[in-house]
């Protein structure tokens, strides 16, 4: 394979103090560039390159850092290369010299995207890989300034994000954005109206819609008057990635890795779910990425025991009742770890054997099923006083009839389709006397952090909608996000620290 080597080499210009002048030392991305050797980057993607096939690669740490800043401000591959020609912070960053105006081809970095961080034998694993190495990373860095303890506690929660395509298909975005450039131009020149191509809108097929986003394309950017005007190049620019990603990946009707998950009973959404373990500082320990309707709960041991091999040794975890599933009461007590969840009303108790096919939504109160429909009613049945409640949740039988998973769930001619879990019992009424006492309040009164977290994962760093199609996209951006928002947070717990010893 080939050897990379581990830095850029960095030849000197006569004006390189300009990097002094123009960039504040407090800047978030210059802090972050001083305090991380990215050397650690090629460790990962190094099997990526051959030394004997194609031209010669682009620096792995470079194109890295391109994804960094793509996923930060919300740039199309090519509007990213643009804007790194002019903007000394982008090329400071990045490496280049202030000068340098001879930068790498926006396809690189398309091809770097969608090949050098996928594995065709397994989607997940360069991507998921990726995001435990750069999480592993930071907590690195963390303990090693001495801003968090090894011996800590760890607050668990998920987040969601909406899918690329939401609940519409490829076709449906492309419609979308083609109409917003159309406004766009028409903003400018009404005559344009009568210069449009032909819509096939009413076609409703993919590959008719492809077409006419390319007719669009080149009428618009034949014209200099709206290739000239930045926020209508920038349109022109997304379109056309957004095209070409999905000729690319042409197979999709929808996001297919993405699931309606749901929020409440009443409301849901479709796309991801970001499971997060946290320390009290707010440093991330660890994250699981799944689709939209996965159960919380069912991600505890894996955040644990990534933070354990992060570095952590996790004395507490912290949760929503979300948690408070038997098998994690029994995991924590088995490795003497405190579990600071309070117990749902009703939760999973392990009482039947199709368990694993129903999962409780702490948000809706309700059952989901292998599938991802939710129970539509519940009601309690059994005697109170003997100890043999059970809570009956109600499933739509219409449903049930055409669903994939109904061999072995439901049975043919059945007017009824139910799931019942047992009320309560030993190891829950024992966990029920611990949320009684001092300890587990102070535990779970920390638990508030990490909803503060979430939200400055959406509002700060664009994780509230994928940027991508597919769990390797949203895996890949979760990374970058997650990456970022912990660098953010060790700058400022430095700082403080600095500030406390005078």
């Amino acid at each position: 394979m080939l050897k990379l080597d581990n830095q850029l080499s960095f030849c000197l210009s006569e004006h390189a103090s300009l990097y002094d002048i123009l960039i504040d030392k407090n800047n978030f991305w210059r802090q972050m560039k001083e305090m991380i050797d990215f050397s650690f980057v090629y460790e990962e993607l190094k099997e990526k390159y051959s030394s004997t096939m194609g031209r010669k690669a682009e620096d792995v740490i470079r194109m890295f850092k391109y994804l960094l800043l793509k996923n930060y401000y919300k740039l199309s591959d090519r509007d990213l290369i643009a804007r790194t020609k002019t903007d000394m912070l982008f090329k400071y960053f990045l490496d280049y010299l202030p000068e340098e105006v001879d930068l790498i081809d926006s396809s690189l970095l398309t091809v770097f995207r969608r090949e050098r961080l996928s594995n065709k034998d397994n989607e997940e694993k360069t991507s998921t890989n990726l995001m435990d190495i750069l999480i592993a990373k930071t907590v690195e860095i963390a303990l090693k300034e001495g801003i968090i303890e090894v011996k800590n506690k760890i607050i668990e929660d998920s987040t969601h994000t909406n899918a690329m395509y939401q609940h519409i298909s490829p076709r449906e975005e492309l419609i979308r954005q083609a109409k917003e450039l159309r406004k766009a131009v028409y903003k400018i020149d009404e005559t344009m109206h009568d210069k449009m191509p032909k819509k096939r809108e009413s076609t409703g097929l993919l590959e008719d819609q492809i077409e006419y986003t390319k007719e669009l394309l080149n009428l618009v950017k034949e014209d200099v008057r709206f290739t000239t005007i930045p926020a209508i190049n920038e349109k022109i620019n997304m379109l056309e990635e957004t095209m070409n990603d999905t000729e690319y990946e042409i197979e999709y009707s929808k996001d297919k890795d993405a699931k309606v998950g749901h929020k409440t009973a009443d409301t849901s959404f479709f796309g991801y779910k970001t499971h997060i373990a946290m320390t009290p500082e707010r440093i991330i320990t660890a994250a699981v990425i799944t689709s939209g309707e996965k159960h919380d709960g069912k991600q505890l041991k894996k955040l644990v025991e990534k933070s354990q091999a992060n570095g952590i040794e996790v004395e507490a975890v912290i949760g929503d009742g979300a948690y408070s599933e038997k098998e994690n009461i029994e995991y924590c007590e088995e490795n003497n770890i405190k579990l600071a969840s309070k117990l749902s009303q009703f939760v999973t108790h392990g009482n039947s054997q199709r368990n694993n096919d129903f999962e409780y939504n702490k948000d809706a109160g309700m059952y989901v099923c292998k599938a991802g429909h939710m129970a539509i009613r519940k009601a309690k049945q059994g005697s109170k006083k003997s100890n043999s409640q059970v809570e009956c949740y109600h499933f739509d039988i219409e449903k049930c009839k055409h669903c994939k998973f109904k061999e072995g769930c439901y049975k043919e001619g059945s007017k009824h389709k139910t799931y019942s879990v047992k009320v309560k019992d030993d190891v829950h009424i024992k966990h029920m006397d611990y949320m009684e006492t001092n300890e587990f309040k102070e535990l779970y009164s920390e638990r508030y952090k990490i909803e503060a977290k979430n939200s400055e994962l959406k509002n700060n760093f664009g994780y509230d909608t994928a940027n991508a199609c597919g769990i390797t996209g949203i895996t890949i951006q979760g990374a970058s996000a997650l990456f970022l928002a912990n660098i953010k947070r060790i700058i400022k717990l430095k700082e403080e620290k600095i500030q406390e010893n005078g």
